[in-house]
């Protein structure tokens, strides 16, 4: 019997094993795609550029992914934020340049600050490990980020930057975002906070080599423990081990089981010997929902319009920033991905080069080469990140992340501050907490 079965090859379930292995551990990999990797994905131009079509951005207060990173002797760049230029705005149906936001009045800065300012004095209140243990959790959960917003007097265009904001991350409205989880996920940066979203916190680097190649170091490492196209269908926890169930009607046991498969997926998996409120928490955990779409072209052209790339939009693409030389990356809003994912493929692309062509000039319209990838409609993740609607943290509670048993958890969606670091701090966590014992 296998000491651990580990459930995904994505960067959680890469991460935990890894660490297990080289501790001694009997370790398997199960994982239901054809591939490793999980959400982040890559591949090569004619011309050997990366072209990342998933996770590629990481911050400061990304410590556990930083760590790994260097022991698997890759390198960290400067993203985008290295970029000359000024950003775009498409809002309103016109397009303007400008750092700071050429829409905003002075009055409206000064507001932003203000209420920037009480955000901050708020969020370093809340413990991010344990939300809960805020004497007013439960207030502060069911009120929207929204309604906040309004209560301290925001102004209209305050409230549009931050409803601009979420857009660009690929998040939900601010009306379906929790206050309290809005306020975990910037407490991460503890001493470091003094902003909403800083990006030297959030999104100053990216891995030379590609993010994707960080997955496949450790897949190298872990070779002839992998498993692909192993879907699993039922997980029986016991209190002396766990079987593992396949679409195949094979069973494998292991003295624990690591789950590393998102929470969508995760609800059409049968899961016995676990307690009621462990289950509830599991399927309670959501996914704000977007595609991603990288278009490469032959040169930096946004630079000669004095353009760095980056966009803030109320139309189909929430935000676009630079991946590397000649390639834009871009996120389509949860609020637009019905409408995207109506069209057939030839649809999808053309809305997405107009959205760009708006923003950047013809020349955005002809690219090198155009890639969309539907992460929520693809069936071994169905979401991009997770979200908390009003409600939610207080309704999942803190059991959502712990062991019980045998059955450990670990992947983005049980961490706040980014997916990638989330990825690789819960699997790292996991494989600590199994070898403790």
């Amino acid at each position: 019997m296998l000491d651990v079965v580990v459930l995904g090859a994505g960067l959680a379930g890469l991460s935990a094993a890894r660490d297990l292995r080289s501790s001694g551990c009997e370790v398997a990999v199960l994982e239901a795609r054809d591939r490793i990797g999980g959400r982040v994905l890559q591949t090569t131009l004619d011309d050997g550029r990366l072209v990342q079509l998933g996770g590629e951005l990481i911050g400061s207060t990304h410590t556990a992914y930083r760590a790994l990173v260097g022991e698997l002797g890759l390198t960290l760049r400067d993203s985008y934020i290295a970029e000359p230029g000024q950003t775009v705005w498409d809002i309103d149906d016109s397009v303007s340049v400008g750092d700071p936001a050429p829409w905003m009045t002075d009055e409206d800065r000064s507001d932003y600050d203000r209420v920037v300012g009480l955000f901050v004095d708020l969020a370093k209140g809340i413990d991010p490990d344990n939300p809960w243990s805020h004497p007013d959790a439960v207030a502060l959960d069911a009120t929207s980020f929204y309604h906040w917003l309004r209560s301290v007097g925001a102004r209209d265009a305050v409230v549009r930057m931050f409803e601009l904001a979420k857009a660009g991350l690929a998040a939900d409205t601010l009306k379906r975002t929790s206050l309290l989880a809005e306020l975990r996920k910037a407490a991460v940066a503890g001493d470091e906070l003094v902003n909403y979203y800083d990006v030297d916190q959030w999104t100053r680097s990216t891995v030379a080599e590609g993010s994707a190649t960080v997955a496949a170091r450790m897949a190298e490492e872990l070779a002839g423990h992998i498993r692909l196209s192993c879907v699993v269908t039922e997980i029986a926890v016991h209190p002396d081990h766990v079987d593992v169930m396949l679409a195949t009607g094979e069973v494998i046991a292991a003295a624990n089981v690591v789950c590393a498969i998102p929470v969508a997926p995760l609800r059409r998996v049968a899961i016995s010997g676990l307690s009621d409120e462990r289950l509830h928490a599991l399927r309670r955990i959501r996914n704000s929902l977007s595609a991603k779409v990288v278009a490469a072209y032959e040169t930096s052209f946004w630079r000669d319009l004095g353009k760095n790339g980056s966009s803030y939009s109320e139309g189909l693409v929430g935000a676009t920033w630079i991946q590397g030389p000649g390639v834009i990356s871009a996120l389509v809003t949860p609020a637009q991905l019905a409408f995207h994912m109506a069209g057939d493929q030839s649809a999808r692309d053309r809305d997405a080069l107009e959205a760009l062509a708006r923003m950047y000039g013809p020349q955005a319209a002809k690219p090198k080469a155009l890639f969309t990838r539907e992460w929520s409609a693809e069936p071994f993740t169905l979401g991009y990140m997770a979200h908390y609607a009003p409600g939610d943290l207080t309704a999942i509670g803190p059991t959502h992340s712990r062991p019980e048993g045998r059955f450990f958890v670990a992947g983005s969606d049980y961490w706040v501050a980014g997916y990638m670091e989330g990825a690789v701090r819960t699997g790292r966590a996991a494989a600590s907490a199994i070898l403790a014992r």
